[in-house]
């Protein structure tokens, strides 16, 4: 594998990031405490310096697991204390409840729930700072997780951007925080985020972490010049499409219950029942797969060669359930995907679109 350097730089920040970042939402639901300890070890040991997480992981989200991930990233800290200074810690906070009361009451995100989110993170993870501090979805309605229009009558928007901010550069101040950025986010709210932080003196939001793979190239309808011109770093998430793009599906053809037992999709309805459980997402996830083989890939290799090799990508974010998986996901490093497979690659895409979005 070729050597994973920390030479990335997010945004403006100062934090220095390799190129895939170990995503962490499995660990408390699908991965247990000793199991996700030894896939933290063998990340480090293969060159990963970067570890995302949330306060709402372990997803599925339930109240049971709520913050469990972050308490097992934590322990790891604990039983290692030397590992803490050689990694990019990135967590968020959730916005608007969305159903999920444990979070917290009332269907905004106000100045005071973000920092009492980002206390609570701190503790769970065992640390003084979190290196980067990210609005999960935004606090305004906005289409996300599978809605894709965006509809005004909707909006229920409490607390505006520059309070949010404000909150946020407050954490900055205190120490508690590196750097900021957001999740789930739309050109607008970039553009937004970035004005009012410069307008104002305060803290500029170094990244975005919003889906990117075969099956969702929707940063690529704006957003993606919007980042580049206002020199902020994507991290793109689900980058195998939840598993679509692993082959996984591919026998059984369908993501339901018939689906292969261990998959998540195939476990958890609250899962299947959002983007990624969508009959053309599946359908177009077999295309390219079949298009994998042909050139001597394994569908797992082209789906995170399409992420690792993108213009617009800063750090691609891998979630696994093993050590196995961890090492195949890095292990395509380096793979490189030819013009005429990019050519076919976008051909897919003219008649399939988005269907993941």
């Amino acid at each position: 594998m070729t050597a994973l350097n920390p030479n990335v730089r997010l945004g403006r920040s100062e934090l220095q990031v390799t190129p895939i970042c170990l995503g962490t939402m499995t660990f408390g639901e699908q991965v247990q405490e000793g199991e996700a300890h030894a896939i933290l070890d063998r990340a480090l040991e293969r060159g990963v310096n970067f570890i995302d997480t949330a306060e709402m992981y372990a997803v599925p989200a339930r109240k049971e697991t709520y913050g469990a991930t972050e308490a097992i990233i934590g322990s790891w800290f604990a039983k290692r204390p030397e590992v803490r200074s050689k990694v990019v810690l990135a967590t968020k906070v959730a916005g608007p409840s969305r159903g999920m009361p444990w979070v917290r009451d009332g269907q905004g995100m106000t100045p005071q729930d973000i920092v009492a989110s980002c206390e609570a993170s701190l503790r769970r993870l065992r640390t003084d700072v979190i290196d980067l501090y990210q609005i999960h979805w935004p606090e305004r309605h906005v289409p996300a997780f599978g809605s894709m229009v965006y509809d005004p009558s909707l909006e229920r928007s409490a607390t505006p951007i520059l309070a949010q901010l404000e909150a946020l550069d407050g954490l900055v101040k205190a120490g508690k925080v590196r750097a900021i950025g957001l999740s789930n986010e739309t050109p607008y709210g970039v553009h937004e985020f970035v004005r009012l932080a410069e307008q104002h003196g305060l803290a500029r939001v170094a990244t975005v972490q919003n889906a990117y793979c075969l099956l969702n190239r929707t940063v690529e309808n704006g957003l993606d010049e919007t980042m580049h011109r206002l020199d902020v770093a994507l991290l793109a998430y689900s980058p195998l499409g939840f598993g679509l793009l692993t082959g996984k599906y591919d026998e059984s053809g369908t993501t339901g219950p018939d689906a292969p037992k261990e998959a998540r999709i195939a476990k958890y309805e609250s899962v299947r029942n959002q983007r990624w459980g969508r009959a053309d997402g599946l359908k177009a996830a077999r295309r390219y797969n079949a298009l994998a083989r042909e050139h001597g890939l394994t569908p797992t290799q082209m789906a995170l060669a399409f992420d690792y090799t993108r213009w617009q990508v800063a750090s691609t974010i891998i979630g696994v359930t093993s050590v196995v998986q961890l090492d195949e996901d890095l292990d395509a490093w380096g793979t490189t995907l030819s013009p005429e497979l990019l050519a076919e690659i976008d051909k897919i895409r003219w008649d399939a679109r988005d269907p993941s979005a």
